[in-house]
């Protein structure tokens, strides 16, 4: 079994469920509920385990009673949670979602300013078995702490860029990246993302894409941006699906394969998701993933 070591965040969504983003001042009713663990890491690591995958995640959460019901969430999916900090005093992070009836959502979040920055209490090895190393960008420090990791044991390092890295040596020192296209935009400065992922490409050594959701996934090959198109699907509810392209890209590359195949693999994780309401809740299982690439291939 392949596995995946994650850093990040790792949060409790309530997310809603209306008809149209609300856009004044009012009371709204929402058409549904469901509280779920979130967050880039906490979502992806469910995705990879959802896969088939071993997963452990290193997060930082409070000694509180939303900690407590993120960590036992996560260890019902199959998560090993022993690198999971808990920190007296502070918060766990928390998130309210709203998705409207095209899919889209609005994420108000919140994250405990005093929670640590220090990374002496992570692994100075990555655990056996571990495969590839996927860090979000919460945590600087972290996630390049994760990343080094990574390159000390021979291992891709995935950086799931959905913002603006916060320390400069992260692109860097990361095997892959998959950017955001707001977060391409934002460190580039170009506006046509084949522009922006040239542009970085030229100062590192490192794999690059950007996501695009429905217009599919930018990468650079050879020297070259190439496309892979996205999936065709009924968008329910696209909350968590950058988290599971990132799990599964990952976990698809602990296995071995080649990135244009793990782009394709970690598109159909995303794209059934998209057709689920209810965040990570919708993420895929191997079977389905495999069932969903035979009926596309024809």
């Amino acid at each position: 079994m392949a596995g995946v070591f994650c850093l990040g965040i790792a949060t409790l969504d309530y997310v809603y469920s209306v008809e149209t983003m609300p856009t004044r001042g009012e009371k709204y009713r929402s058409r549904g509920l469901a509280v779920v663990g979130g967050g880039c890491a906490g979502n992806a690591s469910v995705a990879i385990a959802r896969l088939g995958g071993a997963c452990w995640l290193a997060t930082r959460l409070a000694d509180d009673l939303t900690g407590d019901q993120i960590v036992a969430d996560l260890e019902s999916e199959g998560v090993d949670t022993a690198f999971a900090r808990r920190v007296a005093g502070l918060s766990s992070p928390v998130s309210a979602v709203i998705v409207d009836a095209e899919g889209e959502r609005m994420v108000i979040s919140h994250s405990d300013p005093a929670m640590p920055e220090d990374v002496a209490w992570l692994p100075r090895n990555l655990p056996e078995g571990v495969g590839a190393v996927l860090a979000d960008t919460r945590w600087g420090e972290g996630a390049l702490a994760a990343l080094k990791l990574a390159r000390a044991a021979s291992v891709p390092g995935v950086l799931d860029g959905d913002r603006r890295p916060p320390h400069p040596d992260l692109v860097g020192t990361a095997s892959h990246v998959a950017f955001s296209q707001q977060a391409l935009r934002e460190i580039s400065g170009e506006e046509d993302p084949r522009a922006g992922l040239a542009k970085v490409a030229a100062g590192v050594p490192t794999w690059l894409a950007v996501t695009l959701g429905k217009d599919g996934v930018l990468f650079v090959e050879d020297g070259e941006v190439r496309h892979s198109p996205a999936f065709v699907v009924e968008t329910v509810d696209t909350l968590g699906a950058g988290d599971v392209w990132h799990g599964a890209f990952a976990l698809a590359l602990a296995e071995g394969q080649a990135e244009p195949a793990a782009i394709r693999f970690a598109s159909a994780a995303a794209a059934i998701k998209c057709t689920r309401f209810g965040g990570r809740s919708g993420a895929p299982k191997r079977d389905e993933v495999e069932r969903f690439l035979a009926q596309a291939a024809g």
